[in-house]
C-alpha cells in the first residue's frame, strides 16, 4: 500500500465504569464491532484506559492486568477476526512494574506496544512511565505509525518524537475538575473546566499540524466519580470530556464526537503520509494553555503519586503484584493461526 493511498479509519468514544474491567472489555468489544459494521475501516482506535477510566480512586488498584492478558488478547483477537488494525490502551503489568501500555494489533498477529512516558498527576499512584519512542512500522498498512496516550498529546516533546511518521494513533482519558464543589470553588472549577474543554477540542488538530501527519484520537466520555487526591474523603464528581477526532495533517477535522454527543464512534477517510509540518515546535513543555491550578496539581500529584507507588511496591501492596510478572517485547511478529488459537483459549 502506498503511503499516499487513502484509508478508512474509525475511532471509538466509550463511557466506561470505574474499576469494572471485565464489563468494560465487553463494552469495548461491542463498540469495536459496531464501528466495524458501520464504517468498514482498515483501522479502529479506542482510548487509553479501556479497562477503566484513570481517575484517583481505590478501585484503580485492581485494574492492572498482565500485559499479555485479557485486554491484549481482546485487541489481537478482534484484529485477526475483523481483518483490520486495532489500537487501545490499558494498565499492564510488565515485568516488575505497571505501565500505561497502548497496543496496536495487526491481523497477522503482529503487535506493537508503547508505554506512556509520564503518568498524569494522580496516575503516578498506579503505574510508572515508559521510555520507548512509540514509533513502529505497520506492515498491514505499509505505514510508519506513531502511538500516543493521554497527556502525551499535550507535550511538544511528543510531537517532536513523532515527526516523520505517516499516521498518529492513540487515546485520551481526560477527567475534568470536580463539578460538585459549591460556592466560590464552583466559579473557579467552571473556569478551569472551560479551559480544559477548549484545550481538548484543539489538541488533536494541533498535533496533526505539529507532526505533519493525520491523527486518529479516541477519548473517554461521560460522568465519573472519583476521590480527591491528597484528600480522598472528599468526593470528586466530574466527567470525561470527550473530543474523539479524526484529523488531516493540516488540522482539518474529518469527524468528531464531543462531550455532548456522548458514547459512540466516528469514521472517515484520510490520506496518510508524512508532510512538512504546518506549525513549528516550541521549547515549551505544554502545547495548550495550562493554568496555574493545573501546574500546581501536576507537580504536587506527580510527586505524591510516585512516593506512594514506590512505597506500596516495596511492601508488595499493589494488587497487580499478585499477577504473573511476565513481559512482552515492544514489537511482536506475525503469529500462526494455531498459535493465535492457543493464546485465545489460555488467556
Amino acid at each position: 500500500m502506498s503511503p499516499r493511498q487513502p484509508i478508512r479509519v474509525a475511532a471509538v468514544q466509550p463511557h466506561l465504569e470505574l474499576g469494572a474491567v471485565e464489563s468494560n472489555l465487553l463494552r469495548i468489544e461491542d463498540l469495536i464491532r459496531d464501528a466495524h459494521r458501520e464504517h468498514d475501516p482498515q483501522v479502529i482506535v479506542v482510548p487509553e484506559a479501556m479497562t477503566s477510566p484513570n481517575v484517583f480512586h481505590d478501585k484503580l488498584r485492581g485494574v492492572a492486568r498482565p500485559v499479555d492478558g485479557a485486554p491484549f488478547q481482546l485487541l489481537t483477537r478482534l484484529s485477526r477476526e475483523l481483518d483490520c488494525v486495532i489500537g487501545g490502551g490499558f494498565l499492564a503489568r510488565r515485568g516488575d512494574d505497571a505501565y500505561g501500555t497502548f497496543v496496536l494489533a495487526e491481523p497477522d498477529g503482529s503487535a506493537h506496544l508503547h508505554d506512556k512516558d509520564i503518568p498524569t498527576a494522580w496516575e503516578n499512584n498506579y503505574y510508572r512511565g515508559g521510555d520507548d519512542e512509540g514509533r513502529f512500522h505497520c506492515a498491514t498498512l505499509g505505514l510508519d505509525v506513531g502511538l500516543c496516550s493521554g497527556w502525551e498529546w499535550m507535550r511538544y516533546r511528543t510531537s517532536r518524537r513523532l515527526r516523520g511518521v505517516d499516521l498518529v494513533l492513540g487515546g485520551m482519558c481526560w477527567p475534568s475538575f470536580p463539578l460538585n464543589w459549591p460556592g466560590p470553588l464552583r466559579r473557579w472549577v467552571d473556569r478551569e473546566h472551560a479551559v480544559w474543554r477548549q484545550g481538548s477540542r484543539e489538541l488533536p488538530r494541533q498535533v496533526a499540524r505539529l507532526v505533519g501527519a493525520p491523527v486518529v484520537h479516541a477519548a473517554h466520555v461521560g460522568p465519573v466519580e472519583s476521590q480527591t487526591p491528597l484528600a480522598p474523603s472528599i468526593p470528586w464528581k466530574t466527567e470525561m470530556i470527550g473530543e474523539t477526532q479524526i484529523c488531516d495533517a493540516d488540522g482539518t477535522i474529518r469527524a468528531r464526537l464531543t462531550l455532548e454527543d456522548g458514547e459512540g464512534h466516528i469514521g472517515a477517510e484520510i490520506t496518510p503520509g508524512s508532510v512538512a509540518p504546518l506549525d513549528p515546535l516550541s521549547d515549551r513543555f505544554w502545547i495548550p494553555l495550562v493554568t496555574p491550578s493545573t501546574y500546581a496539581a501536576w507537580y504536587a500529584m506527580n510527586a505524591h503519586g510516585r512516593i506512594v507507588y514506590r512505597w506500596r511496591k516495596a511492601r508488595g501492596l499493589h494488587e497487580w503484584q499478585s499477577w504473573p510478572a511476565g513481559d512482552l517485547p515492544d514489537e511482536l511478529g506475525p503469529v500462526a493461526d494455531d498459535q493465535a488459537q492457543h493464546f485465545a483459549t489460555t488467556a
